[in-house]
């Protein structure tokens, strides 16, 4: 594990540093690369004109995940009127530069524009569902490599949420939904996302047996996104590593879909590595995604959970991932 050099190493100072230790690569995307893995961020379309930002996210990431710029309240503020601008550049600059996508998120209880809330019926919200992940996915169809279908669809108790979609339409809401999603954009990967799913306990056992039931029946999902949103009140769990693997003896990958860690130093560094090597442990554990570029526009800015701190400076966590991505690199032949 890097200590701390007194002030982190200043990420877009010139041509970037490595440290001795992690000169097998000098990028986390180039990292994970190496290993078969894809490493990336949650980013903005709104900081592409920031030239730091826009550096930091090219250098150090492979893949891109929007923000907001897809979600329902954005993209559809109006029935059957979308706005694609904001995601249509992401996109395009991920295009330009190489990176993969993740497209987030077609359905979810949150960000919804009043007119889907005030639908009554649960006929009528379960036809503005099929329209809607239609015209998000089909507008990016073969654009995207993984889709988050369905987000956040169970309480922390394991219960579905009651959310408009339960509420109105019933259990079969989130099948629903990915059969939708296979159907307007079959070439990509679908996957079920949530959070505090990363280790066993009741809601990750709910999302576990969904997703059986899903492989057992047939629905379409490839991939289960955990998002990994870790601080003092939840921190990394010891079994992360085999609640990973369990998904992934169902035949589908698991990606970390949002990974934070709040705090700093070497606490922080070292929950960042126990985090990733948990991933690194299971073969189908193939994306890790942290919720933005730097901590400078972070949703959680006040508690510094990003690895590139607010100056996209390198901090100490910067450095536990590349070395635990450089370690699980296979030596050559």
């Amino acid at each position: 594990m890097r200590k701390s050099l007194g002030a982190v190493v200043p990420l877009l100072a010139g041509l970037l540093v490595a440290s001795p230790a992690s000169a097998a690569a000098s990028s986390l995307k180039d990292a994970a690369a190496a290993g078969g893995r894809v490493f990336g961020a949650v980013a903005q379309a709104a900081r592409l004109g920031d030239a730091d930002y826009t550096k930091t996210l090219d250098h150090e990431f492979g893949q891109l995940t929007p923000e907001n710029e897809m979600k329902w309240n954005v993209i559809e503020r109006v029935r059957g009127k979308f706005d694609f601008a904001a995601a249509d550049r992401l996109l395009d600059h991920a295009e330009s530069r190489g990176m993969e996508v993740r497209g987030s998120v077609l359905v979810w209880h949150s960000q919804l524009p009043s007119w889907v809330i005030n639908i009554d019926s649960g006929a009528g919200l379960l036809t503005a569902v099929r329209e809607h992940v239609d015209g998000v996915a089909g507008h990016f169809k073969g654009r995207i490599d993984y889709w988050n279908v369905v987000n956040e669809a169970f309480t922390d108790s394991g219960a579905r949420r009651n959310s408009v979609f339960q509420e109105r339409i019933g259990d079969s809401w989130v099948e629903e939904a990915f059969l939708a999603a296979e159907a307007a954009d079959p070439g990509a990967r679908l996957c079920y996302n949530d959070y505090y799913t990363d280790g066993y306990g009741p809601k990750s056992d709910a999302v576990y047996e969904l997703v059986r039931d899903f492989v057992a029946r047939g629905v379409p999902i490839d991939c289960v996104g955990f998002q990994a949103h870790f601080n003092s009140d939840h921190r990394v769990p010891a079994d992360m590593g085999k609640n990973l693997q369990r998904f992934a003896e169902l035949g589908v990958d698991v990606h970390l879909t949002e990974l934070d860690v709040t705090g700093s130093g070497e606490v922080q560094a070292a929950a960042y590595a126990q985090a990733v090597n948990a991933c690194l442990s299971v073969p189908r554990c193939t994306v890790m995604t942290v919720s933005g570029v730097s901590d400078k526009f972070s949703w959680n800015v006040a508690r510094t959970p990003l690895p590139i701190d607010s100056d996209y400076g390198r901090k100490p966590a910067y450095y536990s991932v590349l070395d635990a991505l450089n370690a699980a690199v296979p030596a050559p032949k």
